[in-house]
């Protein structure tokens, strides 16, 4: 009984897995069938281009996430951050690659914030402080550019999100973005630093029980501001790419990104309700989210209606993470256990 029970739940856990790569697998069939540009190099290593962005902010938004949090203000992190860079480069005339440190710093310090206003300031839940710093972000940027992009980047910040493997763009290597390159390389370390780290490890245990992992001697408060320092720095990453690629910093630029990257993390099997996930999930939702968008555009639908469809999808992709989670009864569970133990 005990092996059919483990065979059972082997069996499930293999189908959660496999269940983000099977549907991107069946999206790409059916674009194929429904558009013949869809399957052409050009076409994809357009995708892939395209993907580096939500890259970036989906693993952030995963690790806010796996400790059962959320990241609001991701979007306007990438715009602030971007912004503060572009002005020290193109107004200041810096030194460029002193103004991408600055740039990904400014991202981290805006994390930062997010977890003191979880931790120290103990506002009930990441949703608010988030949202709130969403809207102070979107409103700094705004004020400090008037409103009007920042163009004409060195070339060192263009080159990550504009460049391509070889110089030859009619070669194979001249179609590859750097930008994509750099995403894969950053989440093979992000794979490596969540499975052997120990602070990755701790986000784990935050995001599975916060009072058993304060118990156990887990600094629950560092772990949980850690997260958004994460989840800013790759923000500034991503930011970095767009700009590279648009050749400006623009004040709006961040605006409703929030929503892939949720999207992305929850269809990669991330769970809301912390505690499970994976970077390969989050990966493949990424890629999911890019071909969505991509084949959306091939089919001629309107951005508006994509917007629509967006909102169904990370509405049904939480609906079965509550499923698959047992989730009824661990709602109920986390409803009675909303003080959790904190480390000073």
């Amino acid at each position: 009984m005990n092996n059919n029970n483990s065979v059972a739940a082997k069996a499930k856990d293999l189908i959660n897995k496999a269940g983000p790569l099977v549907a991107l697998v069946l999206l790409c069939i059916f674009l194929a069938f429904k558009n013949e540009n869809f399957f052409t190099s050009t076409n994809l290593l357009n995708v892939a281009r395209q993907a580096a962005l939500n890259g970036f902010l989906s693993l952030g938004m995963m690790v806010c996430i796996l400790t059962a949090g959320i990241d609001l203000s991701v979007g306007y992190t990438m715009t602030l951050s971007t912004i503060i860079m572009a002005k020290c480069a193109v107004e200041k005339g810096m030194n460029p690659v002193l103004c991408l440190i600055i740039g990904i710093l400014a991202g981290a310090l805006l994390g930062l914030i997010n977890g003191i206003l979880l931790t120290k300031f103990k506002l009930p839940h990441p949703f608010i402080s988030t949202l709130g710093t969403q809207n102070i972000y979107k409103g700094i940027g705004l004020v400090i550019t008037g409103a009007t992009p920042i163009a004409g980047m060195p070339l060192a910040i263009k080159w990550a999100g504009s460049s391509f493997l070889s110089s030859n763009p009619d070669s194979l290597l001249g179609k590859i973005p750097i930008s994509f390159v750099i995403m894969l390389i950053v989440y093979v370390l992000f794979s490596i630093f969540l499975n052997y780290t120990t602070l990755g490890r701790h986000i784990y245990a935050v995001g599975g029980n916060i009072n058993t992992a304060g118990l156990s001697g887990i600094n629950v408060d560092f772990v949980r501001t850690s997260v958004y320092v994460i989840s800013g720095v790759m923000a500034a990453l991503g930011g970095i790419m767009l700009t590279g690629r648009t050749d400006s910093a623009y004040p709006l630029s961040g605006n409703l990104l929030e929503n892939d990257a949720i999207a992305a993390v929850i269809i990669g099997g991330t769970s809301f309700f912390g505690g499970k996930g994976n970077v390969l999930g989050t990966f493949t939702g990424v890629l999911l989210i890019a071909v969505l968008r991509n084949g959306l555009n091939l089919l001629n639908v309107s951005s508006d209606m994509q917007t629509i469809f967006l909102g169904g999808i990370i509405i049904v992709a939480v609906f079965v993470d509550v499923v698959r989670g047992g989730g009824f009864k661990r709602v109920k569970r986390m409803k009675k256990d909303e003080k959790p133990v904190t480390q000073a």
